[in-house]
């Protein structure tokens, strides 16, 4: 038997990459990052999960990952495009297509929310965790502070079934963070910079969280006026360069985060 490869598992491994525009390029190379990332800041769960973008143009297509890929293989030619019903639009892969439960809760989203880029999701154990407690997301830090708005989703099974995509963005509102009970955690964004940073923050604010009970010491709880001040001073991330020169989550950070996963590994550009 031949040793596995990724090479073997395309449809055809000597053809010529397709060409993509380049607003659609500039996206997979954005998308294909964001995998990377959540890959290195230790937010995967093997092969499972996901993170789309929404692919410009009026065709309503969205980048997904090949479900069988880990997010350190993903390449920006690598990912999959799909149209909102689910039909494949590029697909390189022998054997590797979309992930059911990604496909319902994905196209739910890009497809009553037009606004949103990128959406991301993840079964981390703090997030799992804290999908399970019943009091939820506390607002117990800065971090936890950032978001004003926390959805929440019941646990209905795994999302298969396309009845449960209304529950879904119904509970989902305007908020760009829910918790899905007994679950994961989700996020969404205006860019897959954005969106990358609510995942890691709400990540972030799910770790603290179960530390901080975990301590077996009385909680400090913020008054709720105090809360949603910090809110209001983090509705735009305060850090800008200059006074005045408010910029949205994930803008600052981005070049710096693209040069650390260039100086391990740039492949997730090809």
């Amino acid at each position: 038997m031949e040793p596995y490869s990724l090479q073997a598992q395309l449809k055809d491994p000597g053809a010529a990459p397709p060409r993509f525009s380049d607003e659609e390029w500039e996206l997979r190379v954005k998308l294909a990052a964001c995998y990377r990332l959540i890959d290195l800041y230790g937010m995967t769960d093997m092969i499972y999960n996901h993170a789309s973008a929404r692919v410009p143009g009026p065709d309503h297509h969205f980048l997904i990952n090949p479900f069988g890929l880990r997010y350190a293989e993903i390449t920006a030619s690598s990912l999959l495009k799909v149209d909102i019903d689910g039909r494949e639009i590029y697909n390189p892969w022998r054997s590797y297509g979309i992930n059911n439960a990604g496909y319902v809760i994905h196209s739910a989203i890009h497809r009553a929310l037009p606004a949103v880029e990128c959406i991301i999701h993840t079964h981390t154990p703090h997030g799992m965790a804290v999908s399970s407690l019943e009091c939820g997301l506390l607002p117990l830090t800065q971090t936890a502070m950032r978001f004003g708005k926390v959805a929440y989703h019941d646990y209905e099974g795994v999302v298969l079934d396309l009845e449960e995509q209304g529950r879904l963005i119904a509970n989902l509102g305007d908020a760009e963070v829910m918790i899905l009970r007994n679950h994961g955690l989700l996020a969404v964004g205006a860019s897959v910079e954005q969106a990358f940073n609510n995942i890691y923050r709400l990540e972030r604010s799910c770790h603290t969280q179960l530390l901080a009970m975990s301590a077996g010491s009385p909680l400090v709880r913020p008054k709720p006026e105090v809360v949603r001040r910090t809110n209001q001073q983090l509705s735009l991330q305060p850090s800008a360069g200059k006074p005045g020169d408010h910029k949205p989550y994930g803008v600052l950070e981005w070049p710096g985060l693209l040069r650390w996963l260039d100086s391990i590994d740039p492949s997730y550009r090809t």
